[in-house]
């Protein structure tokens, strides 16, 4: 595949020359408010064919389609319960993905055989304007090759799809930096299959209980995901990820004296300066409260404790800097217990292979 990619900006004009190349059914990646999404039309099984061989991604991993208007959800699925509009009502557009049954003039190449369809109605204005000046719904997973982090600029984008797309869409850095939420609405309950920037709380507050599949944050072998594209490996570096995290049951709750977060740096310390010795080219991720804790350049800072947001946003970027650095070795603190947690450590520890070191 050696196709020329065109990188437009995104003004009226180019976003215009963009939503051609959607319509003659080519692929265009394009910013969200999450990451960076590669599109094709999701009505035509070739353009979602031409999606998953450009990512190199199973066909059975499902593909979101983009949509400008909540009355297009009602073309593309057969139900739409009361809970699906309350969150429509209150989420969209933004960071929100809902899945319904479909319609048939959904292929089942966009939707990975299933029955159902992921629908969402993002919130960037340069996604939304491709969308409405296309005419058509746009089928978009990550703009990035299959496994890799995803791309929160086109930079990241054009590191890994240039020549295999028509077009990127610059539109700067995103905001959120991590993918949307989704919440499967076809079973019992409302359950949340990929957590995000919408919370389990802010569901739960309009629509009462919502469930989490029990695999999104620790796998367990004999439970099998509820969506396809759960099972596989995503967002990892190219050198070997580990999360040293403190562990909780072990903690010894009348020393006041012990600090967790000391305790974890002086670990990957010595996890650092083992590798160092051996001749590896090192990094290590930790938020810029604790970075003074490591005595080493090789530092690369993801966001604040403070502002959970801020390491969403950092957290593939500072990914794919250390691939840029050819780091054969990552270490990284734990984010759990900072605000959006479970969806940042949903996704560090896909990328680490779940691979954890307990202090």
């Amino acid at each position: 595949m050696n196709i020329e990619t065109r990188l437009f900006s995104d003004d009226d004009k180019d976003i215009e020359a963009a939503a051609e190349i959607l319509r003659k059914g080519g692929l265009v990646a394009f910013p969200t408010e999450t990451v960076y999404g590669l599109g094709g039309n999701a009505l035509s099984s070739t353009s979602s064919e031409h999606i998953y061989s450009a990512k190199g991604r199973p066909s059975d991993n499902p593909l979101i389609v983009h949509i400008a208007d909540t009355a297009s959800v009602y073309e593309l699925a057969t139900e739409v319960p009361e809970t699906a509009k309350v969150l429509m009502e209150a989420f969209w557009p933004g960071p929100l993905t809902i899945i319904l049954p479909k319609k048939e003039i959904v292929p089942d190449t966009t939707t990975g055989g299933l029955a159902t369809v992921a629908i969402r109605m993002p919130s960037h204005p340069a996604a939304l304007k491709l969308i409405k000046m296309s005419g058509v719904y746009i089928a978009a997973p990550s703009a990035n090759t299959s496994g890799r982090p995803s791309p929160t600029t086109a930079q990241h984008v054009m590191e890994d799809l240039n020549g295999r797309i028509e077009a990127v869409i610059d539109g700067g850095p995103v905001g959120i930096g991590i993918e949307s939420t989704i919440v499967d609405l076809t079973g019992d309950k409302p359950t949340i299959l990929r957590p995000g920037y919408i919370t389990k709380k802010m569901l739960e507050e309009l629509i009462g209980e919502v469930e989490i599949d029990p695999t999104l944050i620790r796998p367990d072998p004999n439970i099998r995901p509820k969506a396809p594209g759960m099972k596989y490996t995503h967002y990892s570096p190219s050198g070997e990820l580990s999360i040293v995290e403190k562990n909780s049951d072990s903690d010894n709750k009348e020393d006041n004296t012990f600090d967790s977060d000391t305790a974890v740096a002086d670990k990957i310390n010595e996890l650092y300066n083992k590798r160092k010795s051996e001749g590896y080219i090192v990094k290590i991720l930790v938020p810029q409260e604790h970075a003074h804790l490591y005595n080493t350049e090789d530092v690369i800072i993801v966001g604040s404790v403070t502002d959970g947001i801020t390491v969403a946003a950092r957290l593939y970027s500072a990914l794919r800097e250390c691939d840029d650095m050819d780091a054969a070795y990552i270490y990284s603190e734990s984010f759990m217990d900072y605000e959006l947690g479970g969806a940042i450590m949903n996704r560090l520890l896909k990328a680490a292979g779940h691979r954890v070191i307990y202090v």
